[in-house]
């Protein structure tokens, strides 16, 4: 089973190195043609040299560098579509993800699965990233359904045909996770060992994964619009109820309901679920304003293939 292991890269120059020593007798150890495909994702620092250094030393690797920073999805995807072997493998660039645990989704894959997931045994986050993640993994519920959303992760291996159901998409904005939901329910996770990052800090903060989140629920499935409709219903059904009140009281008292307070409180009410409604609306508009625009999920400046005098890898 031939494996091509693709990692977004952004501001990364000084763990690739040793992530690539780690990864490349792994690699070996599993097949006899593999491929690593490393896409600087409009890293800030020398990352993109350090790819080409490491390419012109290496034939089993390749390196992209695309136009801007697009996001690590968008990255992710542009590496997929750009693998040669029967077999993905996606992970991180700062060696939380041991590439030593790579044998383990492949050994699933085998089982018959078609998508595997490395679980974290523990996750290495703070209160406010793992938070975050949670409601990421809530968003990700309702749009794929409960049990992949459970077993969610960077760190996956995956059968490259799958990749048939989106090579279409071109979309602005990516998640790897649900496209690959539009090719198979084959889905299955394994425990794995999560390190702590080897420098600097993540790039993906607690608003970063909020958006994500937001992004996920609107740009591919429909539960904030039936949402938007079950608060409608509730509210006329509340409204009705204060009308009943207020006949009902003027039927046995003789007279209107008194209150300013009761008035302004009904009127805010009432005006922010229409705010609400209208704001969702407007993300799905948005959506597709911007869909209707045909941008690109990312743009590739420079392609690094490995010279034939590079130190030998998989052929």
């Amino acid at each position: 089973m031939n494996i091509s292991v693709v990692i977004p890269v952004y501001n990364s120059s000084t763990i690739l190195p040793s992530l690539v020593k780690r990864l490349e007798p792994v690699l070996k150890g599993l097949c006899s043609q593999y491929e690593l495909i490393l896409v600087n994702d409009g890293s800030a620092d020398s990352s993109w040299d350090v790819i080409c250094h490491l390419v012109s030393r290496h034939t089993w690797i390749r390196g992209i560098n695309l136009m801007r920073n697009y996001g690590q999805h968008n990255a992710l995807l542009c590496g997929i579509r750009s693998a040669h072997n029967e077999v993905i493998v996606t992970m991180d660039d700062d060696l939380q993800h041991p590439p030593e645990e790579i044998p383990k989704l492949i050994d699933k894959i085998t089982e018959g699965y078609d998508v595997v997931y490395g679980t974290p045994i523990k996750q290495q986050h703070g209160l406010w990233r793992d938070l975050a993640s949670l409601i990421t993994k809530m968003s990700l519920k309702a749009t794929i359904g409960v049990e992949t959303a459970r077993m969610v992760s960077a760190f996956r291996a995956f059968r490259t045909q799958v990749r048939e159901a989106f090579k279409e998409y071109r979309g602005s904005y990516v998640s790897l996770d649900v496209l690959l939901t539009w090719g198979t329910t084959r889905f299955t996770a394994v425990s794995i060992q999560h390190n702590n990052r080897e420098e600097g800090t993540s790039n993906y903060t607690f608003w970063k994964l909020l958006n994500h989140a937001l992004n996920l629920v609107t740009g591919f499935s429909s539960i904030p619009l039936q949402l938007a409709s079950l608060l409608g219903f509730l509210f006329t059904i509340f409204g009705l109820l204060i009308l009943l009140y207020v006949v009902v009281n003027y039927v046995i008292h003789g007279g209107s309901v008194p209150g300013f307070s009761f008035l302004a409180c009904t009127i805010a009410i009432f005006s922010g679920v229409q705010l609400l409604v209208l704001g969702i609306f407007g993300e799905y508009l948005a959506r597709v304003h911007f869909r209707s625009m045909d941008q690109p999920s990312s743009l590739i400046r420079e392609i690094r293939e490995p010279s034939s005098d590079g130190e030998e890898g998989g052929p």
